[in-house]
Order: structure tokens, then sequence, then C-alpha cells
């Protein structure tokens, strides 16, 4: 779990980094063990104001590739820096006007062990064609319970950020 200075630190870290203009704002830098994400916003492409969603939508994608390419030496080199001093693989996105697009974020394997009745659950998902293997029927299984669920997440995640700082400020740290 990644302390709640440690976040303040990469995103001072990040926000003093990242060159000037890159971002019109920097909407946020969150991390786990393996990866940290940055995600900023890009100013919308000007349009008349009775275009169709459809054409908003489009235009908003287009600026946020026009976005990734022309910034991407710069996120480059900022990425090999942060990786270098933090040891974590660096991943991008951009925000424009709703549309958040995010560029090659890291997927990390993760070690389980099921009894039967956990692994027929992921077989029906793969014989119900929802996922192709029990890799994907897992992350399914965790991406459902993430928005059914995320009110409680985030209060577990701060209950658990207010005992490591109760645990920073024992006796035994040093």
């Amino acid at each position: 779990m990644i302390t709640q200075e440690q976040e303040q630190v990469l995103r001072g870290w990040f926000a003093g980094r990242l060159p000037d203009g890159l971002f019109t704002e920097l909407l946020e830098v969150t991390v786990d063990r393996e990866e940290i994400i940055v995600v900023g916003r890009t100013p919308e492409p000007e349009l008349a104001d009775d275009v169709s969603p459809a054409e908003r939508e489009a235009a908003q994608e287009g600026r946020a590739a026009e976005f990734r390419e022309r910034t991407r030496d710069d996120r480059v080199q900022v990425a090999r820096q942060a990786e270098r001093k933090f040891g974590r693989k660096v991943s991008w996105g951009v925000e424009c006007g709703g549309l958040r697009n995010m560029f090659t974020t890291v997927s990390a394997p993760t070690m389980t062990r099921l009894r039967q009745p956990e692994r027929q659950l992921l077989d029906t998902l793969i014989a119900a064609g929802v996922a192709r293997s029990r890799s994907d029927a897992l992350a399914w299984c965790v991406r459902l319970v993430q928005r059914n669920a995320d009110t409680w997440l985030t209060d577990l995640r701060d209950s658990l950020r207010h005992v490591e700082e109760v645990r920073e400020q024992g006796p035994d740290r040093a």
C-alpha cells in the first residue's frame, strides 16, 4: 500500500518535472506497486455549438491522438526519469472534454489460488462468451466489483491510508 505522503511526493515530482504546457491541467497521479499513471487535460477542439455529439466525440478523439503523437518524446523522457527514480513503469492518459484516453497502461499478472466453485464460475463466463480465458474472466469479475463497490473501496483505501499514517508515527519507525 502506498502512503498518502508517497502519493503527494509523486504528484509533486510530476507537477515540477512535466514540461510547461504539456497539459492544461494535471488531473491525477495514481500509483500502485507496478505502475504510476499520469493523466492530464488538453484543450477541446474549437467547434461550433451546433455540432452533433458524434462529431464532437470524434474531434475529441482526434485531439487526444494528436496530443499523444505530439508529446511522445517529452513523455518518454519524463517516464524514463520517473522509472529510474521510483522503480515503477509510467503510463499516460489525457482527458479532452468528457473523453479520457489512456496510453499503454500496464497489465500486471496476479497469481491466485481458486477452489473448484470459483474455477467453475470463471469457466461459466468463458462458456457464455463473456471472457476468452480464466484470466480474462477474473479480470471481468474484478472490474464488476470495482464498478459496483466504488464507494466501499474508496472508504477502505482511506482507512488503510490512516492505518499507515498511524504506523509511521509509532516508536519502532526510524
